[in-house]
């Protein structure tokens, strides 16, 4: 990746690109600790951290955009949430599948309405995140003067237009990079986000490291474990990054053998070459589904304040409950979003119409069955994958009594797969331009 960037920075071209990529990122983390009016950002800090709640995974998506009360609070969640729902309307809404299928120009208006979509749910996660934070910490939150009567109504209007304002920016930054710069705008920003909690994540290891570790030695038996168990902590980071390149650039390639045909005195067909099939073939929606859904209880608590009961706890994220039901849900989202994006009998009637066939299957139905097979096949191993992933820390903290893996499971998986997808790129394009040095 290193050996990439630095090939790249020696075309111009390329050099511009990534400084007005560095420029969008360095906006981005301005933004995140540009507080909104009207709130009191220390006394907010003190709540969230004092409580195990969706604010800390609220924290870490937007780079701590949320527990800084910054315009960027709402961070890409709005983005993300809208592309997720017009992605799945496009396959529901005959319209929008239509223009799904018109190609640049049914792109552009798809693009569009994603973006007022984007807009709504950010007024709605606005409205929503206000009122879950003032519901749960009371007025304290806000300075003395929004804390009653019309300053009150006014500091709300105020704070919940600047998180919509903001979620709007990010949406138009991340289609600055995707048009000046490298990579896909949204995922570097969530990549830039999630790295920013590096050095907090870091603290946070060597702190309990030292209180529950070198601090207790000599007196506290179990302290040696403590002290053993950082070491481990950073192999199994390191394993579950290759192990995450290792599954991203795994796939099941499908052969086929095209047909010769004689068109005009040219002879076209008789090769051989495979149809890859990517074993996460759905990348991280399916967690990104899975969170959404399983979270719902403890976002409703959070909303309408209320109290605790055995079906509330049960959806905690140190529970059990919600560790085997997230992982139902990302198996079965897995499924789901494969079904979607792949239809077997369309790709069996695509081979037929080009004379292509599959050794040893006849083209048409058992075609088609037999891909329907291999998708199958390949998607339950990518959903074990995703699931073993997303639940691993909670799994861990629940053993080893250790919850500090703030970038670990989904978050990791985010900042490799982003990385390997941008190194791609800046190979494709070095590869465009013929780079020497690259091509040797």
């Amino acid at each position: 990746m290193f050996q990439t960037l630095r090939n790249a920075w020696k075309i111009e071209d390329l050099r511009k690109k990534l400084l007005f990529t560095l420029l969008i990122i360095l906006i981005f983390r301005i933004g995140s600790v540009i507080t909104v009016p009207f709130v009191d950002v220390a006394a907010l800090k003190e709540a969230i951290s004092s409580t195990e709640s969706v604010f800390g995974y609220l924290t870490m998506i937007s780079g701590g955009g949320f527990s800084n009360a910054s315009v960027f609070a709402l961070s890409i969640t709005p983005y993300i949430n809208a592309s997720i729902i017009i992605q799945l309307l496009t396959v529901a809404i005959p319209a929008l599948e239509r223009l799904a299928q018109e190609g640049e120009a049914g792109r552009k208006v798809i693009g569009k309405i994603t973006r007022f979509v984007t807009v709504g749910l950010g007024l709605m996660l606005g409205i929503a995140y206000y009122f879950m934070v003032r519901n749960n910490y009371g007025s304290n939150v806000l300075v003395p003067e929004a804390r009653k009567g019309f300053g009150e109504w006014f500091a709300a209007v105020v704070i919940i237009l600047c998180f919509v304002a903001g979620s709007a920016l990010i949406m138009w930054l991340g289609e600055q990079i995707n048009e000046k710069g490298l990579g896909n705008g949204i995922s570097i920003l969530l990549f830039a986000g999630i790295l920013s909690g590096i050095p907090s994540a870091a603290r946070t290891l060597w702190a309990w490291f030292y209180e529950a570790g070198i601090a207790q030695l000599g007196t506290y038996p179990g302290a040696i474990w403590n002290v053993i168990l950082v070491p481990v902590v950073l192999i199994i980071f390191l394993a579950m990054i290759g192990f995450i390149v290792f599954m991203s650039d795994a796939e099941r390639r499908i052969p086929v053998q095209y047909a010769k045909r004689v068109v005009g005195r040219k002879m076209y067909g008789g090769q051989s070459t495979y149809i890859p099939i990517k074993v996460n073939m759905s990348g991280v929606m399916p967690i990104i589904l899975a969170v959404s859904i399983v979270s719902l209880p403890s976002i409703l608590q959070q909303f309408f304040s209320w109290k605790d009961n055995w079906f509330l706890n049960a959806f905690k994220q140190d529970s059990w409950v919600y560790i085997l039901v997230y992982f139902v849900m990302i198996i079965g989202f897995a499924f789901f979003y494969v079904t979607i994006q792949y239809n077997p009998l369309e790709m069996a009637n695509n081979l037929r119409k080009n004379s292509g066939a599959i050794p040893g299957y006849r083209p048409g139905k058992p075609t088609s069955d037999y891909i329907k097979r291999v998708l199958n096949k390949v998607t339950l191993i990518g959903a074990l994958f995703l699931g073993f992933i997303a639940l691993f820390p909670s799994v861990f903290g629940k053993l080893s009594g250790f919850y500090g893996l703030t970038l670990g499971g989904t978050s990791l998986m985010i900042v490799v797969g982003v990385a390997l997808e941008t190194t791609q790129q800046i190979e494709s394009q070095m590869m465009m331009r013929h780079y020497k040095g690259f091509l040797e």
